[in-house]
């Protein structure tokens, strides 16, 4: 990574300023400003996630690198987080699109604005960009949507084919019940940070009440979900995600159905941005979001808008590994494609009832790059699993999309799901993921889609389809054990044939001059796996960067999480998941931490979660709240 210092333009950054609602509250932001230019755009970007500590460094890296080429760089914390007023509800809210929809008029009408905004983000900050977009404020010009989904429904850290994900639910519940309970900064809100703090304590929810209160396809799930309209978003929107994220599903479908100016982009990142995410190659792709907001905010010709509509990463084939810090492969362009078909049928009925402990193998849904992320070798995930086989492939095989697998078959419980692998056989018999896709059979009836993927399987390789009535801990495993009957099995792959295209320059990959952070106990990431007596546990640790301190604030931070899954075979009612988090955050005598514990078990009729939460100021407690919730099993 390259650190960029020759802008165009000298850089003046604002750490915190008050942005006014019409309700009284205030947002805290923090600017970075063009000094030695007139009015400029402003870019905005719109997270619960703590601009003045937990983001600040990684912030740092791209609102300057905007300023620098004259921008005004926005971040924005959300009502009830970081070192704004309120309190922050739940996820995508109408009253965090009204907000932002005032946030946006205020920017247009600073004297240093030229009147036109963008908006970027990842993740939360790529969601809330369509979904801000589609209320149409008239200064909102362009947004770039990276990591995102147009559908809180069926592609979200909650529920993916009907299934609930376990491997992410309860885990991002208490990541939020933990953050949302920090204090604001004393050095920016000043001495009313401990009654905001105080406040937040004592009314903050817990997310997970409305998440498992709406098991279905409901309106809290359409309100916020830009697919049910995407007419309504008119503002050009750059499309980006990576092929090892959980959330790459949206943008071809944000790309065929937008009806204004669209681009999309899919690499083979993880859940970052495209010019520092695993696996690589990374791309310059600031410059690229340059050319983006230079073509719409400033009305620049950059020629953005001539170059192919959607662009995605053939990834070649690559041993088995539960990391990869790289895929080869090339650009492509995202044309129609033929379909590829195969049937798998078995010669007899096939009858197959699924371990408890199949899914182990899976990686993460959502990988952030780190060591563990990947799905290895699926040999033993095979091997519990009902499989199919190809014969060796005469010619390569070029995926591009979404794979369909149609299955005749019968179950014999009303409340089952059946998750499907699609995997590349190499002659060493190595089995490497292409992609998957579950689906609650007690919802909808197959055929299965599987998440888009780009891939090329190479001649002699063999196709497999691994069908399974278990998938832990991704999938909430069902109230009773299944047993699946299948009469019919067939596959179809979107396939191009394989041509030489030109590769786009995208520049090497840079960035701002990041903050300097003083490192006081090194980070680390890990995953393990134990296994005793038909017991299975998968841990997963992460300390988030560690305790570390900013250097030009003097603020220390201090995370961890651990989540913990278990499973029994023979007992699928033994499914659990504990959470356990801290957050500590101070400076100097100021010192102040958040600890979390979070559990969820489930009978055969209803889920069971509980939630203590208990916050300290130095070595006093001064809150403690618990949480102990009962939701009715709804067919998952």
């Amino acid at each position: 990574m390259a650190v960029r210092t020759d802008f165009p333009h000298r850089v003046q950054r604002i750490d915190h300023t008050w942005i006014p609602l019409s309700d009284g509250t205030r947002l805290a932001a923090r600017m970075w400003l063009p000094q030695d230019a007139g009015p400029v755009p402003a870019i905005l970007e719109y997270l619960p996630y703590r601009k003045g500590d937990a983001f600040a460094r990684r912030d740092s890296h791209h609102h300057p690198y905007f300023a620098g080429f004259g921008y005004a760089g926005v971040r924005v914390d959300l009502r009830g987080t970081g070192d704004s007023d309120g309190i922050l509800l739940d996820e995508y809210l109408p009253q965090e699109q009204d907000d932002a929809l005032e946030v946006i008029a205020w920017l247009a009408e600073q004297p240093w604005c030229s009147g036109a905004v963008g908006m970027i983000g990842i993740s939360w900050g790529g969601f809330n960009g369509l979904q801000v977009a589609a209320r149409r404020p008239p200064a909102l010009k362009a947004v770039i949507s990276m990591c995102a989904s147009d559908d809180r429904y069926a592609d979200d850290v909650h529920y993916v084919g009907g299934c609930l994900l376990a491997v992410d639910m309860l885990p991002w519940a208490a990541t939020m019940l933990t953050g949302n309970a920090l204090p604001p900064d004393p050095q920016a809100v000043g001495d009313g940070w401990r009654a905001t703090w105080l406040d937040r304590l004592d009314r903050t929810p817990s997310f997970i009440e409305p998440w498992l209160s709406h098991q279905r396809r409901d309106d809290y799930w359409r309100q916020g979900s830009v697919c049910e309209d995407y007419a309504a978003i008119e503002a050009p929107v750059y499309a980006v995600g990576g092929w090892a994220d959980g959330y790459s599903n949206a943008v071809p479908r944000l790309v065929e159905g937008l009806p204004g100016p669209c681009k999309g982009l899919i690499g083979p990142w993880s859940h970052a941005f495209p010019q520092d995410g695993q696996p690589g190659p990374s791309i310059g792709f600031l410059q690229e979001c340059v050319r983006w907001f230079d073509q719409h905010l400033k009305g620049i010709e950059t020629g953005i808008m001539d170059e192919p509509r959607l662009r995605a990463w053939i990834q070649e084939p690559v041993a088995p590994a539960t990391h990869h810090a790289e895929r080869r492969g090339r650009w492509v362009t995202w044309t129609p494609t033929r379909p590829w078909t195969w049937d798998f049928s078995p010669p007899a009925p096939a009858t197959h009832h699924s371990v408890e402990s199949t899914g182990l193998d899976a990686g993460a849904w959502c990988a952030d790059g780190g060591e563990g992320d990947w799905p290895g070798d699926q040999r033993e995930e095979d091997e519990r699993s009902l499989t199919f086989t190809s014969e060796p492939l005469d010619e390569d095989v070029e995926i591009l999309g979404f794979a369909e697998v149609d299955l005749t078959l019968e179950v014999d419980r009303p409340a089952a799901f059946v998750a499907v692998r699609l995997c590349d056989v190499a002659p060493d018999g190595s089995s490497l993921l292409i992609t998957r896709g579950v689906l609650n059979l007690a919802r909808a009836r197959p055929p299965v889609r599987l998440d888009a993927i780009g891939q090329r399987v190479p001649t002699g390789h063999r196709l497999r389809v691994a069908v399974s009535t278990s998938y832990w801990p991704w999938v909430w495993p069902s109230p009773e054990p299944v047993t699946l009957t299948l009469h019919a099995g067939r596959l179809t792959l979107p396939t191009r044939a394989p041509q030489v295209e030109a590769q786009p320059d995208f520049g090497p990959p840079e960035w701002a001059a990041p903050l300097e952070v003083q490192t006081i106990t090194a980070g680390h990431t890990t995953r393990t796996r134990s296994e005793d007596d038909g017991a299975h546990e998968v841990r997963f640790e992460w300390d988030v960067g560690g305790h570390r301190r900013l250097v030009d604030s003097g603020i220390e931070m201090d995370d961890t999480h651990v989540s913990t899954y278990r499973i029994d075979d023979g007992d699928q009612l033994s499914a659990s998941v504990r959470v356990q988090c801290s957050s500590a955050l101070g400076r100097g005598a100021w010192r102040t931490r958040v600890e979390t514990d979070s559990r969820m078990t489930a009978t055969a009729t209803e889920f069971l979660v509980e939630q203590r939460l208990d916050a300290y100021e130095g070595d006093e407690p001064i809150r403690s709240r618990s949480w102990t919730l009962r939701f009715p099993r709804d067919g998952v």
